[in-house]
């Protein structure tokens, strides 16, 4: 009485066996590196030391890896046929750059990975489909600033992860919209203080890591800062205490306004350049390119007047210009001054 029954158990486990196998081996096809999973819309693309996507992926995939590969770039409608994605990873590649629209289709996306690449920047909008985001992360690139508005789509989003870029400054508002956001990490940026009311939406956060940046303790710019981190720490709010000053050995929420009492100058604002400084002409052409000033302060440093107009200062006739033609001059007078005297000393 067992025989036939243990004949349809046995036959049974090895036709889940060949169905499992199968799935797995769905990507396969046509040359596919891919394993996919039909059971859980899963396609696992990861350490494939690829260069570019898989263009067999299921148009029914919901869970994407490609972590761990070599993609330096994605293509405009890279997953534009995958728009029941929920999960994506890109994480631990090459990417330098995101083409802006990328991910559009993703509207149904519940997080995605892009930590451990190369991207300097974001383009605007990159975010603004992802209305159903919760995790994000994109630690360990090579940020310097985030645009305007980069996250306000994404009211739902709970973990937001920017540690290891080189973050020098947060546009105003930039978490204004994240009501949700429990977990946001900084640290290990170039931070130096963040906008007046920056962190005064995120209602629900109850991890903050902002540590190893070098926050500036003597500009009252980090009075809002230090206050904001202060209250949330007597509230127990994680993290808040590790936040140092760059000098003098404190802690960002012990410092009051007698310790950051100067105003301090953005790192953005242009300084005057000294006329009097004796700087050589090729130092000057150089720096030129460099500082920012407004072209009636450049055309007033170049002493240029409009043509109805002589110069009436002396500064006017130090620059590059006038100098380099002044001194052409004098040495054409004085080679003329010379060869007169030289032909009346013969005659």
């Amino acid at each position: 009485m067992m025989g036939p029954v243990l004949a349809a158990c046995l036959l049974i486990i090895l036709s889940t066996a060949w169905i499992s196998q199968a799935n797995e081996a769905l990507c396969k096809k046509d040359g596919g590196v891919c394993s996919c999973n039909n059971n859980k819309n899963s396609v696992d693309c990861s350490s494939k030391r690829l260069t570019a996507i898989p263009i067999n992926i299921p148009t029914d995939t919901e869970n994407l890896k490609l972590d761990y590969n070599k993609l330096s770039n994605l293509p405009p409608k890279a997953f534009h046929h995958l728009s029941k994605l929920t999960y994506l990873s890109l994480g631990e590649n090459q990417l330098q750059s995101l083409p802006e629209g990328v991910f559009d289709q993703l509207v149904n996306l519940n997080k995605l990975y892009l930590y451990q690449n190369q991207l300097t920047s974001l383009p605007p909008g990159i975010f603004d489909k992802l209305t159903k985001l919760t995790y994000l992360t994109l630690n360990s690139n090579k940020l310097q600033s985030l645009p305007n508005g980069v996250f306000d789509n994404l009211a739902k989003l709970t973990r937001l992860e920017l540690n290891i870029n080189q973050l020098q400054s947060l546009p105003k508002g930039v978490f204004d919209k994240l009501t949700e956001l429990r977990t946001l990490e900084m640290r290990n940026n170039q931070l130096r203080s963040v906008p007046n009311r920056a962190f005064d939406s995120l209602s629900s956060l109850s991890k903050l890591e902002l540590y190893n940046n070098p926050w500036d303790c003597t500009c009252n710019g980090i009075i809002y800062m230090a206050k904001w981190l202060k209250k949330k720490a007597d509230e127990g709010l994680g993290g808040v205490d590790t936040a140092g000053c760059e000098k003098g050995g404190k802690a960002v929420l012990e410092i009051t306004e007698k310790d950051a009492a100067s105003d301090c100058v953005s790192p953005n604002t242009t300084t005057a350049i000294p006329i009097g400084t004796m700087t050589p002409a090729s130092v000057i052409y150089d720096d030129i390119h460099e500082i920012k000033v407004p072209q009636e302060n450049f055309q007033k440093f170049l002493g240029y007047q409009e043509p109805d107009h002589l110069p009436t200062q002396p500064q006017c006739l130090m620059s590059i210009s006038g100098y380099l033609g002044l001194m052409m001059s004098l040495m054409l007078t004085s080679a003329a001054i010379l060869y007169v005297f030289h032909f009346l000393k013969k005659a």
